[in-house]
């Protein structure tokens, strides 16, 4: 079973399924996260939507590079959530299907190429506070007690 974080499902609203993969970027007790300015400013784990016919790998290199500007290494799957919420920058209801993935970061390349990202190291306690969505400070804390 997918473990289930944010908001409550709304009754009669119609959700788009929508799967994404996201980077656990752990590297000397700090975590790599992307700071995104709008819709809502917040920190997260970089990472994104997989576009149709896109093998989950490479949209998690491509979303990464844009959000960060890090090349990374993939090392294993942690896991799956799922949350539904609205999106508004694509005026969408969603049920998003997360992927987390370990990997580390490898080189940077520059900055984030896209707009509103900036790519921010976090500490990892710190990181476990102000990653904005229950299901990235989830996967980041069963990280930390791995100590992976």
């Amino acid at each position: 079973m997918t473990r289930r974080f944010g908001e409550a499902v709304r009754t009669g609203q119609r959700y788009l399924r929508r799967p994404g993969i996201y980077a656990l970027l752990p590297l000397g007790g700090r975590v790599l996260t992307t700071f995104q300015e709008d819709p809502k400013p917040e920190f997260q784990l970089p990472g994104g939507g997989i576009d149709p016919g896109e093998q989950p790998m490479a949209a998690l290199h491509r979303e990464v590079l844009e959000e960060t500007g890090w090349r990374i290494a993939p090392l294993r799957r942690l896991g799956v959530f799922r949350r539904f919420t609205y999106m508004p920058e694509y005026d969408l209801w969603a049920e998003k299907i997360c992927t987390v993935v370990l990997a580390r970061p490898v080189r940077r390349l520059g900055p984030p190429q896209e707009k509103g990202h900036s790519a921010v190291w976090l500490d990892a306690e710190e990181a476990l506070s102000l990653l904005g969505n229950q299901g990235d400070a989830h996967f980041a804390a069963r990280a930390r007690a791995q100590q992976l």
